[in-house]
């Protein structure tokens, strides 16, 4: 797997791209205004062909650039059907410029997949920060892009619209249990490991809710 990542936009929010050494088939992740110039640019120098533009979930800053990349690539676009209308009719909390509405192609569901090339991302249904969250584990190279559900040192806010505290703890008990040196790549900050953030994790895992 190749991998090129940039903080972008407000809120600096993480856009993963993903590629196929073999293929250069590749996939982007959670792609925010403005990340359209610099996907394009990074395509043509680097030979690949953006086949699929993935949404962890539907909230703004996730998803600004989406129509305007799928415009320009013919990629489709992937969202867990709980987030749909949140791609389709964006509800953008305190955007500070305009959301454009773009529409999901694919499902991504528990238990699903996501191929390219020789790669593969399995979908992992982890509601609590919106209804639709997932996460996106890569087993055989040691990665899970965890959105806006796990982040280094914390978890995502749950006081927003589609938040929910208990399916957020039950989300962060299941993400507990991956195996320690995993690299988690998180929809914000810093990239960290499940091993690092255990400690608390299994705090949320064994109590069953989050604490203060």
């Amino acid at each position: 797997m190749e991998l090129i990542s940039r903080a972008v936009g407000p809120l600096a929010t993480n856009v993963h791209v993903l590629a196929d050494e073999r293929s250069r088939e590749a996939i982007a992740i959670d792609t925010a205004i403005p990340s359209l110039a610099w996907i394009r640019d990074e395509l043509e120098a680097r030979g690949w062909t953006l086949k699929l533009i993935v949404s962890t979930h539907g909230h703004w800053d996730h998803i600004g650039d989406n129509a305007a990349i799928a415009a320009h690539t013919g990629a489709s676009i992937a969202v867990h059907p709980l987030d749909r209308d949140r791609l389709t009719d964006p509800q953008p909390l305190w955007a500070p410029f305009e959301i454009p509405a773009s529409v999901p192609a694919v499902e991504l569901a528990e238990g699903g997949q996501i191929r390219f090339g020789d790669l593969r991302l399995d979908v992992l249904h982890t509601p609590g920060h919106t209804e639709g969250s997932v996460c996106l584990y890569a087993p055989d190279d040691g990665i899970l892009l965890s959105g806006d559900t796990l982040f280094a040192g914390g978890w995502g806010r749950v006081d927003l619209p589609g938040g929910d505290p208990d399916q957020m703890a039950e989300s962060i008990g299941r993400l507990a249990t991956l195996d320690d040196p995993l690299r988690v790549l998180p929809g914000h900050g810093a990239a960290t490991t499940i091993g690092r953030e255990r400690p608390w994790m299994e705090l949320v895992r064994t109590g069953g809710r989050l604490f203060a």
